[in-house]
């Protein structure tokens, strides 16, 4: 799986990874801290704001726990409706 984390500016981080649980997103997110550092400075200090789904390793405890302690916020991701979701595809005709 491809992990790639950006902002307004560009790409911030980019990773391959084999697997992913709970554990493997924090640790995803400790580079991620680093790699701001590095390329934004003064953006931890703004504030960080993370929009993720409902995917377990997202939801799960220690990935709450992790972006509370570090005070990174969550935008609520929209449910899911049949009626709203956005084509999968589109068909051109001419």
């Amino acid at each position: 799986m491809a992990t790639v984390l950006w902002d307004a500016k560009g790409v911030i981080l980019n990773d391959i990874l084999q697997c992913i649980n709970a554990a493997v997103y924090c640790s995803t997110f400790e580079r991620l801290r680093d790699a701001i550092r590095c390329k934004r400075p003064g953006l931890l200090r703004r504030g960080v704001v993370l929009l993720h789904d409902n995917a377990t390793p997202h939801s799960a405890n220690l990935t709450q726990q992790w972006l509370q302690r570090c005070g990174w916020e969550i935008l609520p991701h929209p449910t899911y409706r049949p009626t709203s979701h956005p084509p999968a595809f589109i068909c051109l005709y001419p």
